[in-house]
């Protein structure tokens, strides 16, 4: 091998070793990607930034921005209500992910979640069914249909984007159809039989407006008079109390070393975790308060407030920082009440604990700062029992705007690149979004991310790295043929993308596809194919797509759930597609 080859394999085994730890964010190692192989001298500075005006990183800001149309108009809303009508839980899961499906060929899947996982939570509460029924096969839903357009997910872009610019013609906006409601098809009947004995039951939530599920995190203040005051630790909660514990006790803004020996004194803090319900008692019992923090928030007493359940989504500028540094309350005019965030013991008060995706917030606020908090596609209000409004003209402009970006797509009279840009424009010019708006509704870690790890293909390809790996490769499948390297392929993005960023494993295994094919002297496209399909099916993990995250916590799940009914779909999409991806896209 050349040295140059030798010096992407550094830069490669240092990029999937931080994807893998997740030490630094996928963004910063895409960043630290770029800049290693064009310091390195592995591609030329407009091969460096090239990923930046790739078709493919424009097609999915341009992507985001007509989804965050569909999505602040309020129609997926009214498309999600009718969900709430259907009482028959089997037709209620069928349809939903129907619907997910659908939708997620044509609109980014995450927001598609998003959208739907507040109204299937009040939907399953209204049919007396737990929301872990029908939270999982949402996320899968919405990962399968994704695959069915060029559109439908980020990874089927970027993978067309690496053909072009390996000189291969590319995909067409419904070239991955024929084989995609292959997947819709055995998804949903797989998930459909299934879901009733995998899937774990967390119980109904049946119309209570204060039953907030999960065990939660708060910060209660010890006042003058308390019954607390003089306790021991060990002592201080009430002997009728279940689920609820004491974690640490704060004072001065200090933990005290022994928690359970110490005795509390009035000022405070005690971090309890448990059933909110529980919580609720403790505080009553012992005359307990919330955190003073944003005290100007407190307004009128008589004013309507809302408790509302926040999902942090992939993505938000929450991610990393604390509520404390972000001023949360005064930023939102809301207060945080509680934190949830399963397996982790946190112990550390709300205020300074840094955020991830997946944690719920449990807030306090009029239904006006509920409404404004939900328009910020970084935080998902999966539960708050006001009726968002729908604004029937700019629903019916947002949706033929998308249907129009697709048509002209579709029947080839434009670049999809140039039918979304148009799409983008036509939104603004309609006051159907605010620039403000559209800038907000791009995701632009995913974009950093797609323009980032695009040069390592590109360098792989120069340095001759991605032929050397496809020649080895050879060797571990002699004899089987292309079949047998089809296999290979998707199997080993499959398992990269459970690890990683699915777009990350895509842009790694893409070059190393079409050297393959070279060398076997066939048609790249069968195993560009299985890469973007393994890519944007990750069901074993609630890590490996940003979907299972999001309902992770929402869903009360545990890793092993994902793993119990994950796993098997996984290996029935691998079975699928080494016997179809050859029928529809021959060697």
């Amino acid at each position: 091998m050349t040295t140059e080859a030798w010096l992407t394999f550094a830069v490669l085994a240092g990029a999937v070793y931080l994807f893998v730890t997740e030490k630094l964010p996928v963004d910063v190692v895409a960043m630290l990607v770029l800049v290693s192989v064009l310091t390195l001298g592995l591609v030329t500075p407009a091969e460096a930034l090239s990923g930046f005006s790739s078709e493919a990183t424009i097609t999915v800001a341009a992507m985001f921005v007509l989804s965050a149309g569909i999505q602040q108009s309020g129609i997926m809303l009214s498309i999600g209500d009718m969900l709430t009508r259907i009482r028959w839980p089997w037709l209620f899961a069928l349809v939903m992910m129907l619907l997910a499906a659908a939708a997620s060929a044509f609109v980014n899947n995450t927001a598609i979640v998003a959208i739907l996982l507040p109204l299937v939570i009040a939907a399953t509460g209204a049919i007396g069914q737990s929301p872990s029924k029908f939270l999982i096969p949402l996320s899968y839903a919405a990962q399968f249909g994704g695959v069915c357009t060029l559109i439908g997910t980020s990874t089927n872009l970027l993978v067309d984007s690496i053909a072009r610019q390996s000189g291969l013609p590319g995909f067409t906006l419904f070239e991955f159809a024929q084989l995609g409601l292959w997947f819709v098809a055995a998804g949903t009947l797989y998930l459909m039989v299934t879901r009733r004995f995998l899937l774990p039951d967390h119980g109904s939530q049946t119309g209570n407006k204060d039953d907030h599920q999960g065990r939660w995190l708060v910060d209660l203040l010890v006042p003058a008079g308390s019954p607390a005051v003089g306790k021991p630790g060990s002592a201080v909660l009430p002997l009728d109390i279940g689920d609820a514990y004491l974690v640490e006790i704060y004072r001065d803004g200090r933990i005290l070393p022994r928690p359970r020996a110490s005795h509390v004194e009035a000022g405070d803090h005690l971090l309890v975790r448990g059933a909110w319900d529980e919580i609720t008692k403790v505080r009553k019992s012992l005359k307990l308060d919330f955190d003073p923090v944003a005290l100007d928030l407190v307004g009128d007493p008589d004013a309507e407030h809302v408790l509302g359940e926040v999902l942090i989504a992939p993505g938000s500028q929450l991610i990393g920082h604390t509520l404390s540094e972000l001023r949360f309350g005064h930023t939102w005019r809301v207060r945080v009440r509680a934190l949830q965030r399963p397996g982790t013991p946190l112990r550390q008060p709300l205020q300074y604990t840094p955020l991830q995706v997946g944690d719920i917030l449990l807030v306090n606020g009029t239904p006006g700062a509920l409404t404004t908090l939900r328009q910020d596609p970084g935080q998902v209000l999966i539960r708050e029992h006001q009726v968002p409004h729908i604004d029937k003209m700019r629903a019916t402009l947002s949706v033929g705007i998308m249907a129009c970006t697709v048509l002209l797509a579709a029947f080839g009279v434009m670049p999809i690149v140039a039918s979304a840009l148009l799409g983008c424009v036509a939104l603004v010019v309609l006051h159907v979004l605010r620039p403000e708006q559209a800038y907000a509704g791009i995701d632009w870690r995913v974009i950093v991310l797609l323009a980032g790890v695009l040069p390592l293909g590109i360098a792989l390809q120069n340095s001759g790295g991605a032929d050397w790996i496809a020649q080895h490769a050879m060797s571990l499948t002699d004899g089987g043929g292309p079949m047998l390297t089809l296999a290979v392929i998707y199997l080993l993005t499959a398992v990269m993308t459970e690890l990683m960023s699915n777009n990350a494993s895509a842009v790694l295994i893409a070059p190393i596809a079409i050297a393959t094919a070279d060398t076997l002297g066939v048609d790249p496209k069968p195993f560009l194919v299985a890469v973007a399909f393994a890519a944007s099916t990750s069901f074993s993990t609630p890590v490996g797509y940003q979907t299972n995250t999001m309902v992770y916590t929402a869903g009360g799940y545990r890793f092993t759930d994902f793993l119990r009914i994950g796993l098997p779909l996984n290996l029935l999409f691998f079975a699928m597609a080494v016997v179809l991806i050859p029928r529809y896209f021959p060697f």
